[in-house]
């Protein structure tokens, strides 16, 4: 961790935080999820750069130590695909790999979808391929109180945290979305209710991790972060037809909440995923949850890594 270097890089209009270590020719960028930042990366930087690669972690613009938009509600999916081609343009990239994990999974395909020239290859975790829009989750299946449409009422799901420090809604949401269960609300109740004050952080998430994340969320707050991905998510960020013609992998935890969406597990595991991505290989761990680089990296890092290699034989 002490060889991660840390520096600001103008992309657009931002200055966006970019972590990095490693010299390889071979570049390989991570995208971050929800509510999480460059450090999810922690255990696949170290592992990925000593594999022989160049490896860089962004904050997103909005998230952690990058600056801010000056109109966040305004943001869609499309900013964070531009960010990504302007950081590599940044940094004289030519070509990279991307991993994304959650929210981070969207532009990690859709940057390959709209500049396949940019792209060496994707590894997702935990999100399948999935096109901004109206009919991107089919939030009409689930309860009124599912934990998405709460967050995509306006000024709700900042209500729900005002009740909490910020390090507390780290905990709760970190806590509740490693289970296996969809988080949904009664009627009467808010996201942040349904979490058990007795109930421990995860064996693989210490006390240290949550300073970690509470500190860079107590500077960016949760503005844009429920702007990107919540409310942007059934917003047409103006691609049609994509395809995704790059290598992918997709990791996914067995107890991932997320394979119990409306339809999700038949789109991936029925095979109708490959119609936007065709060349696609898809891993799975028993035992995993949403957090599954986290909580087990030294799986997910010779996933990813075996992955990489071959393309770059």
């Amino acid at each position: 961790m002490e060889k991660i270097k840390h520096s600001h890089v103008q992309v657009r209009e931002l200055k966006l935080h970019v972590a990095e270590i490693g010299s390889g020719l071979k570049v390989v960028v991570f995208l971050h999820g929800f509510p999480e930042i460059w450090y999810t990366w922690r255990h696949q930087m170290v592992a990925v750069a000593n594999a022989g690669y160049r490896v860089i972690a962004i904050d997103f613009r909005g998230y952690g130590l990058s600056e801010q938009p000056a109109e966040p509600e305004k943001a869609t999916f499309k900013d964070l695909i531009d960010d990504v081609v302007s950081l590599l343009d940044s940094l004289g990239i030519n070509k990279a790999f991307l991993v994304g994990k959650d929210l981070g999974a969207i532009p990690a395909y859709l940057v390959p979808a709209v500049h396949p020239e940019r792209v060496s290859g994707v590894v997702t975790l935990g999100v399948p391929f999935m096109l901004p829009g109206p009919s991107a989750i089919q939030s009409h299946l689930l309860p009124e109180g599912f934990y998405v449409s709460r967050f995509q009422e306006p000024g709700r799901a900042e209500t729900d945290f005002s009740r909490f420090d910020v390090k507390s809604v780290i905990r709760n949401i970190y806590t509740l979305f490693s289970g296996s269960e969809v988080p949904v609300a009664a009627k009467e109740q808010e996201i942040m209710d349904l979490f058990n004050p007795s109930t421990p952080l995860p064996p693989w998430f210490s006390e240290e991790d949550l300073s970690i994340y509470a500190s860079s969320y107590e500077k960016s707050g949760f503005r844009f972060p429920l702007q990107v991905p919540y409310r942007t998510l059934t917003v047409d960020c103006g691609i049609t037809e994509p395809k995704v013609k790059a290598p992918s992998l997709l990791i996914m935890g067995e107890k991932d909440y997320v394979l119990k969406f409306p339809g999700m597990e038949e789109y991936i595991r029925g095979g109708a995923v490959k119609h936007f991505v065709p060349d696609l290989d898809i891993k799975y761990l028993p035992e995993g949850s949403h957090f599954i680089h986290e909580q087990f990296p030294e799986q997910v890092n010779e996933l990813i890594i075996t992955f990489l290699n071959k393309q770059t034989i």
